[in-house]
């Protein structure tokens, strides 16, 4: 069989898949499932175009990563044929243990099970349907190769992951501000000391990137009524699992009310490999399937939430730079138990707080963005620009919110 496919992608044309090894793994059910799961899960309330998959997203960042090779080729850097197929493996496959609708469920049904663990599982698994063709993508991935810019193109604070998502989602939310400008990135690239570096050049590019991650989180990530619909699923994914818990009947999918039933670790993923078959059964059609089944539940808190999502009725959300006190919190609360005739502890489940934080660039972190000055010295980004916006962008901005049903107004 002819195993050099061509994809055709409306963002940047058409993606080859250059190597067997890398068909073979699009092909493998565990990669089939992120076309069953939306990138930007429920974003789509918001910019109804947001409809893209976490399927398109890994073809990208492949597509992207073979740009970044080939640039670094072209610039002397020695990268053989092993070393290339492998940085394509490690990005196609970073997303694979992403749960339903995007991070919702790391924290609602899982005890703080990052995806990024569970794509290493699914890897170590996929490594050995593989005889250990996946290994040397794997110790790119952990970082644990001893040519460290490999891992800085699969995470970092500048990899391919992040310039295709800016650019993807850009492109399918419509939001023009949020385009990264990847190719001329992508074309600034250079190795020094086995470390990834930017043309100096490049720094207003870094800084159109920074502007456009900023811009995208507050206009899409962390729009306030995509916070609101988000919010709203982590707590009827949250109910759920308490009714169940407590021995009250939650109807869903198999793989699902496994999960609902009982607490999983960490640690019980790697070591059970039949809760890991189970995840892999988990996507967006589980999750709608059962919010739909769960707007006749007997549950008033969790058939009022499940109702809200599947018509859309979203949750009021007011931000502020200050957090919300006790007593205003308590007053929704009252206000919720009048509205709805309930407890105060159920009434406690429809009213939600958090903090939303936005930090386009984080200059003390290990994965700096540096740039390689024209004198052959390499710099933090923050101290080769002569703008001030790079060092305005490094500053964390937090925001504090409130929702609660419009009804109570």
């Amino acid at each position: 069989m002819n195993k050099k496919k061509i994809f055709n992608d409306p963002v940047y044309g058409f993606v080859t898949v250059p190597t067997e090894l890398l068909f073979d793994l699009i092909e493998h059910p565990y990669f089939q499932r992120l076309r069953r799961i939306q990138q930007l899960g429920l974003t789509n309330f918001v910019y109804p175009g947001a409809l893209h998959t976490r399927f398109h997203h890994a073809l990208g960042a492949m597509h992207l990563m073979q740009l970044a090779l080939r640039t670094l080729k072209d610039k002397g850097v020695k990268i053989s044929a092993a070393e290339g197929e492998a940085a394509q493996v490690a990005i196609l496959l970073h997303d694979i243990g992403h749960g339903p609708l995007s991070h919702a469920l790391e924290t609602s049904i899982f005890q703080d099970v990052p995806h990024e663990q569970l794509s290493l599982y699914l890897m170590e698994r996929l490594n050995e349907q593989f005889p250990g063709r996946l290994t040397l993508a794997m110790e790119m991935f952990q970082g644990s190769y001893g040519r460290e810019f490999f891992h800085q193109l699969v995470s970092s604070q500048l990899d391919m992951d992040r310039l295709d998502y800016l650019n993807r989602d850009s492109f399918y939310t419509g939001v023009e501000e949020g385009r990264p400008g990847a190719d001329r990135l992508i074309k600034m690239l250079q190795v020094v000391n086995e470390r990834l570096v930017l043309e100096e050049k490049a720094v207003y590019s870094v800084e159109n990137f920074l502007v456009s991650r900023r811009l995208m989180y507050w206009q899409v990530y962390l729009h306030k009524a995509v916070t609101s619909a988000e919010q709203m699923v982590i707590r009827v994914m949250q109910r759920a699992r308490d009714l169940a818990r407590a021995g009250v009947p939650v109807p869903g999918s198999s793989c699902l009310t496994y999960f609902l039933g009982r607490a999983v670790t960490l640690a019980e993923f790697q070591e059970d490999s039949d809760i890991l078959n189970r995840f892999v059964q988990l996507d967006d059609i589980d999750i709608w399937g059962a919010i739909k089944s769960w707007t006749s539940h007997e549950d008033k808190v969790l058939s009022f939430l499940a109702q809200s999502l599947l018509n859309r009725q979203l949750f009021k959300i007011v931000i502020r730079p200050e957090p919300y006190d006790e007593d205003f919190q308590l007053g929704i609360v009252e206000l919720i138990a009048e509205t709805f005739q309930l407890p105060l502890e159920d009434a406690r489940q429809l009213m939600i707080t958090g903090k939303l934080s936005n930090t386009a660039y984080d200059p003390n972190s290990q994965e700096t963005i540096d740039i390689l000055t024209k004198l052959g010295k390499v710099v933090n980004v923050t101290e080769a620009s002569d703008l001030p916006n790079i060092r305005a962008l490094s500053q964390k901005v937090q925001k504090h919110y409130i929702c609660y049903p419009k009804e109570i107004l």
